[in-house]
């Protein structure tokens, strides 16, 4: 039985960034998860994932400024100093608040770049180097180009072979349903395929981006056959709510409840 962990920079937007924290848990979600918890200072986060006795196992690295069109720094040569930075950043959010996996985004760039490919190999087994260490898996994510234009990693045969290359125990896969669909399909097939270079999935409707019901995916079977898998890691919830999270959240309940 899947078990689903609370995006929150997506899911419960409507609360403040730590409140929402205590609303995944009234809603009955075992973990959280998120995009970017810089907002709130570490101690503040630590505390209230405490209160909540809720663990957060996911987020990721400073990203750059988005709003200047930043996805990440990972695969930019003229930004291997500020990489360093935003990694020993995420770093110590980790440590103090006991998370687990971090997402590492390479940015926008040209995989065909050959600077640009040597720096994320760099970076990525820099980064995974001192992730282990602290004992933190380190993730990568292909993202579909149509939600992010020349975003440099969105090929699942080249993120399996850097993970393969680099050789990392600890640099894993970030497989989203959503992203899958949306860049080639063959959902069920990439996952029987990639299972054992797989550290974390998460969750979207296709083509909305909205609940996983009523959609491209029979997430039912997906999930089913993730269980079969042998996959025994959360599934974030990365999905932007139709109307309000709660009123959402009726295709959840049945994994809840068998819990």
């Amino acid at each position: 039985m899947p078990t689903f962990a609370a995006n929150l920079s997506l899911l419960f937007t409507e609360l403040p960034f730590l409140d929402r924290i205590d609303a995944a848990a009234a809603a009955g979600f075992p973990a959280v998860e998120c995009q970017f918890p810089y907002e709130v200072t570490a101690p503040a986060l630590a505390a209230r994932l405490q209160q909540q006795q809720i663990p957060l196992i996911l987020f990721n690295l400073p990203a750059g400024d988005w709003s200047r069109g930043d996805r990440g720094l990972a695969a930019l040569p003229a930004q291997r100093e500020t990489f360093r930075q935003s990694l020993h950043q995420a770093l110590d959010y980790a440590r103090q608040c006991r998370a687990s996996r971090l997402h590492v985004m390479a940015g926008i760039a040209d995989p065909a770049d050959k600077a640009a490919m040597m720096t994320y190999r760099a970076n990525l087994a820099e980064a995974a180097e001192l992730a282990a260490a602290a004992d933190i898996t380190l993730l990568i994510e292909p993202i579909n180009r149509q939600d992010m234009p020349g975003y440099f990693l969105s090929d699942y045969h080249l993120a399996a072979e850097l993970i393969e290359t680099i050789g990392a125990a600890n640099l894993r896969l970030q497989f989203d349903l959503y992203h899958r669909q949306r860049i080639c399909g063959e959902v069920i097939d990439c996952l029987r395929q990639l299972m054992p270079v797989i550290g974390h999935i998460q969750v979207a409707g296709v083509p909305g981006r909205h609940e996983p019901v009523d959609c491209e995916l029979d997430f039912p079977t997906i999930f089913a056959e993730i269980d079969r898998l042998g996959y025994r890691g959360y599934i974030g919830c990365e999905y932007r709510p139709i109307g309000t999270t709660s009123a959402g959240l009726g295709w959840l309940k049945p994994y809840l409840a068998a819990r």
